[in-house]
């Protein structure tokens, strides 16, 4: 793990992988962004690289800078950071804090498929944790949480709500929307969409935001923060089926130790939000449907091969991808991709 400090602003890169030629991954903005928790995302996303078989190196920013410093903090990381981007050594993602927009004007030397950001990236982690959570416990007939409801959320929801399953709890930092019969996913989105995180009010008085976990839904999905998913909120959902991320490094290592002692299926959240940098990384010239069609497909196949290791998906996962990360580096990086 290496980091690159800015000298033009209070920013730095996290690189996992030294030896990695190109380095890609998301760019955060903050009053303070720390380097354990930018340096952890780097890794989830070089474990993504590694499942779908990419000689590539995850990476995460961090900006700092209080509110009526955000943009000259912008401008100053989007001047100093070009030259890695058109070397092709650091892409950059937009992340929690920062827009699609605010990183535009380095798309012109981004190699990747840049009419798949935004809008449409979502729309693949969406799918991409629809599938993992169809293929590990099947979603047909489901009942369904969403914590720390998104863009990624809401194709999320649509998707599920296809497979069978109805969405019957989401959660904002504002509160918790509850509906048994399950949500109207049209009007979830476009509640999202005019509100944001308010949105839950639209559905009657909310509960408190940690009460997602207590629906008894089958599957939850849950990313609004690392960690998230900690040993006492793990401990809530024992009578579920699985948990799956909707955002990365969403589950703690003691988390995971007490799902999986509950028997609470938890996939890779390397794997489930693998839609984005399918998307990104493939072939331009591919429809819209054909790069949907891709991700469901490799994302599939993935958890397929990761299902069998008795030890559980996640680990499953972590095993195939290290596999492939031993074919091109020394040695594995140390600690795997779960939040501290």
């Amino acid at each position: 793990m290496g980091i690159h400090k800015f000298e033009s602003t209070e920013a730095f890169i996290a690189f996992d992988l030294d030896g990695a030629g190109v380095s890609s991954g998301p760019v955060r903005w903050a009053r303070k962004v720390l380097q354990g928790g930018a340096s952890d995302l780097a890794r989830s996303q070089t474990y993504t690289f590694a499942s779908l078989g990419m000689q590539r190196g995850g990476a995460s920013a961090g900006i700092s800078a209080e509110w009526p410093d955000r943009e000259a903090a912008l401008e100053a990381f989007r001047t100093e950071v070009a030259s890695m981007v058109e070397a092709g050594t650091f892409l950059p993602d937009a992340a929690k804090g920062v827009e699609d927009d605010d990183l535009a004007g380095l798309h012109q030397w981004d190699q990747r498929d840049t009419a798949r950001f935004g809008a449409f990236a979502a729309r693949c982690d969406g799918l991409s944790a629809a599938v993992t959570a169809d293929r590990t416990v099947g979603l047909d007939g489901r009942t369904v949480a969403i914590e720390g409801l998104s863009p990624v959320g809401c194709w999320l929801a649509e998707q599920v709500v296809e497979r069978g399953a109805r969405v019957v709890a989401v959660s904002t930092a504002t509160g918790t929307a509850v509906n048994p019969e399950g949500f109207d996913v049209a009007a979830l989105r476009a509640a999202f969409a005019a509100e944001g995180a308010e949105c839950v009010n639209q559905f009657g008085d909310p509960f408190a935001a940690n009460a997602v976990f207590e629906q008894g839904a089958a599957v939850v999905f849950a990313g609004s923060g690392m960690g998230v998913v900690d040993h006492d909120v793990a401990d809530k959902l024992a009578g579920s089926a699985a948990l799956v991320a909707s955002g990365r490094l969403h589950l703690t290592a003691r988390g995971l130790a007490v799902l999986r002692r509950a028997g609470v299926a938890a996939p890779a959240d390397f794997v489930s939000l693998a839609g984005s940098t399918i998307a990104a990384w493939g072939d331009p010239s591919r429809s819209d449907d054909e790069v949907l069609a891709d991700v469901a497909d490799t994302v599939t196949a993935i958890n397929e091969e990761s299902s069998h290791e008795t030890d559980g998906p996640l680990l499953g996962a972590c095993y195939r991808a290290e596999s492939f990360l031993s074919t091109w580096q020394e040695r594995l990086p140390f600690g795997r991709p779960l939040a501290p």
